[in-house]
């Protein structure tokens, strides 16, 4: 077991910072119980299972089990927490972004294991929420060892049994056509997915974009929740577009093109915009009936 204390320089809501990187409240890798936020994760020492309180504006206390327990408390947890996140470089330049940002600037931005993260990336890819979670756990149940402790936690997805499920336990899970060869790909190269939280952002970027399958939305979402990107944006989300349109300009819809036109004046922050529009559960007008989820036997 190790224990220590982060103290961020930057006030930190601890809940809302580490909640993108939950899969849902059923999530068997991570869960927050009581504002008390409980990961697995495996590090280059083995698997290890946090438990993170917030005592403090800017105090986290920090406990880990296993093997990587160590790794945990001054890699895993910090980055989780948002310590690596600099905010202070961020402007709000309009008057929706500016109450964004007063009532949610301890929204940090996390940096965690890119690998589960792109898995997690892939299977969110084109499908609803739901459909994308229950993915996630099944992938979990059949890839993944418990995680240290008795604390009733999974560890992420183990890249060797994720690369060799079949086809047909990936189509039981909807899990098909692009996106099961995509999670292939994704599972033959973990080593290097893991090697991009200590690349510059550029090159990481860059070699995930080269990954067949995997655009510009899956990059971003991986760079702004494994990496810490401030400027990752996703490009190609079914909502977001229309999000920053109605927020930036009072237009109910938008594309990508529109997005980023609006964005330019935050280019460099981007995806902090992103995290703080979504932080604040801002939403555009519905028109038309809800995305329905899709049945695979």
């Amino acid at each position: 077991m190790a224990v220590c204390r982060i103290e961020l320089e930057h006030p930190v809501d601890l809940r809302r910072t580490v909640f993108p990187l939950i899969r849902g409240t059923g999530d068997p890798t991570a869960r927050i119980e009581d504002g008390t936020v409980w990961r697995a994760g495996r590090t280059p020492d083995g698997p290890a299972t946090i438990r993170l309180r917030q005592s403090a504006i800017t105090s986290i206390e920090v406990v880990a089990w296993g093997p990587g327990a160590e790794h945990a408390v001054t890699v895993g947890a910090p980055g989780a927490v948002g310590a690596f996140d600099d905010p202070t470089a961020f402007a709000p330049r309009d008057p929706v972004v500016a109450q964004a940002w007063r009532d949610h600037r301890t929204v940090l931005l996390t940096r965690a294991d890119p690998f589960p993260v792109l898995v997690a990336a892939v299977l969110e890819q084109k499908v609803t929420g739901n459909e994308a979670r229950t993915a996630w756990r099944e992938i979990v149940r059949m890839t993944a060892d418990g995680a240290p402790g008795d604390h009733g936690l999974s560890l992420p997805p183990d890249a060797e049994r994720v690369a060799s499920l079949p086809s047909w336990e990936l189509t039981r899970l909807g899990v098909t056509g692009t996106r099961a060869a995509t999670l292939r790909e994704v599972a033959r190269h973990p080593r290097k997915i893991a090697a991009l939280a200590d690349a510059p952002l550029e090159e990481a970027r860059a070699w995930l974009g080269r990954l067949p399958g995997v655009g510009p939305w899956t990059v971003a979402e991986v760079a702004r929740l494994a990496l810490g990107d401030p400027d990752a944006v996703s490009v190609g989300d079914f909502h977001l577009p229309n999000i920053v349109a109605w927020a930036l300009a009072g237009e109910a819809r938008g594309d990508d093109a529109r997005m980023l036109q609006l964005l330019e004046p935050y280019l460099g922050q981007r995806g902090r915009v992103q995290v703080l529009l979504e932080a604040s559960r801002f939403t555009a007008p519905r028109f038309g009936p809800k995305l329905e989820p899709r049945t695979f036997v």
